[in-house]
């Protein structure tokens, strides 16, 4: 059988074994070594079976996955969010859609000590839901807002898909962390901006607070600043160069430890609650880890990757056309697959692209995780939706979607900014490299 009529077949498999509910990672390790066997042999695809599972779990780069993914938990069972929450209503809460504002904030800092969307969505959920509702807000603003700010939990670093797509492609990840914080600043910014444009047209939707004093403002701080520390401690030791992504997530899950031993929030049933939703979260990444590389195989043994740039080569387009149809294969993949499916699936295939049109790998990764960030509010998955939906079920599931529709699209127009501004996301990274030149 021709290499390619097999892989249109084996992917077709793929996604009815997923529309039958098989767990994505079983899913393409079972139809990756199916096609393998076709390719080769039994014996071949069983040996690449269990060598691709070993060096999978004995990568060294890969240790920073369980270790921001403790951070995060360490974050989430520690009473950040409310402190963090704090403090951003104490400064923004007296404006009109104040508390909204305050949501986005706090998802923005809060992501930045957890990385994980879901988690910044359901925390915030139970942080900011009850006090917008005190105030009367109109709910698909309050469930849009918290929503979209949970998108920002894997731009921001630290930030597993990042992790992810740059042991995939090779691409340093101290610099994908470095360039996911001016793009993920900017989706802070821009989502605020919505909601001062939704609540000055509609001013009902999202009441004034209550006004601080100076004092207060200031006083908020001391709610904070362990936070702040701390990922000036993780993102500014990657900048310098004063230590590894590795390292940096060591010292970040550390210092989640030490916040929560101080603010009295980590009792033993907490610790060891937080070990084990660690292990359960990494063990589910590294198997969907592995079932991707095994599918990856199968796709490079039959020529895929090479068919489909020499077939996007072949087209009369230029680089941003082609960039612009890969986009939105996202944008409808997003409808579909959860992210981290999307980026294992998808990266092998349209990265080999990437190279041939000389865009640079570590641009190319921030754009698509902001278009990947899209896949978990919008329809019909949106798993930022139903993650508000399960903890908020009085609101209906349709006015969550009108609720983030705006925030869609301030999403779709900061790509196109980035898309238009590559030196966005490129120019923290090239600084950096500038200043650990200093120290060496």
């Amino acid at each position: 059988m021709d290499p390619i009529t097999l892989a249109i077949i084996v992917m077709l498999a793929m996604f009815a074994l997923l529309a039958i509910g098989l767990p994505i990672g079983f899913a393409m390790a079972v139809t990756g070594f199916i096609g393998s066997t076709f390719l080769i042999d039994l014996d071949a695809a069983l040996s690449l079976l269990g060598q691709t599972a070993y060096e999978t779990t004995i990568t060294f780069n890969l240790s920073v996955v369980p270790l921001f993914i403790l951070m995060g938990y360490f974050a989430s069972n520690s009473g950040l969010s409310e402190g963090l929450f704090r403090a951003c209503n104490t400064w923004l809460g007296y404006r009109r859609g104040g508390l909204g504002l305050a949501t986005i904030a706090g998802c923005g800092a809060f992501a930045a000590v957890c990385g994980s969307s879901l988690a910044t969505a359901a925390t915030m959920t139970q942080v900011a839901l009850p006090e917008m509702k005190k105030f009367n807000y109109n709910d698909q603003l309050s469930t849009g807002a918290i929503a979209a700010g949970g998108t920002v939990g894997i731009l921001i670093p630290p930030s597993v898909i990042l992790v992810l797509y740059g042991i995939l492609t090779e691409t340093n990840i101290g610099d994908l962390f470095l360039a996911g914080f001016l793009p993920g600043i900017l989706t802070v910014i821009f989502f605020m901006a919505t909601i001062s444009i939704m609540t000055r047209i509609f001013p009902n939707m999202g009441p004034r607070g209550l006004k601080t004093t100076l004092r207060q403002k200031f006083g908020a701080f001391g709610d904070v600043w362990g936070t702040i520390v701390l990922f000036f401690l993780v993102i500014g030791g990657i900048y310098l160069g004063i230590f590894s992504p590795e390292e940096a997530a060591g010292i970040g899950a550390s210092g989640a430890l030490v916040l929560a031993l101080i603010g009295r929030q980590m009792t033993r049933q907490v610790f060891v609650n937080c070990l084990m939703e660690t292990v359960r979260t990494s063990a589910m990444i590294f198997t969907i880890l592995i079932g991707a590389i095994l599918l990856n195989n199968f796709l490079v043994l039959s020529a895929v990757p090479d068919a489909v740039g020499d077939w996007i080569g072949s087209l009369a387009l230029s680089s941003t056309a082609i960039l612009f149809i890969i986009l939105l294969i996202y944008l409808v993949m997003g409808c579909a697959l959860d992210s981290l499916a999307m980026i294992l699936l998808t990266i092998p295939i349209f990265f080999p692209v990437i190279q041939q049109l000389g865009m640079d790998p570590v641009w190319f990764g921030i754009i698509v995780v902001m278009v990947v960030e899209l896949g978990l509010i919008t329809p019909p998955v949106g798993m930022n939706v139903f993650i508000i939906k399960g903890m908020a079920q009085e609101v209906a599931l349709a006015d969550i979607y009108k609720g983030v529709l705006p925030f869609v699209i301030a999403q779709v127009l900061l790509i196109a900014l980035i898309v238009a501004f590559p030196d966005i996301a490129t120019w923290l990274p090239s600084t950096a490299q500038d200043m650990q030149s200093l120290f060496d």
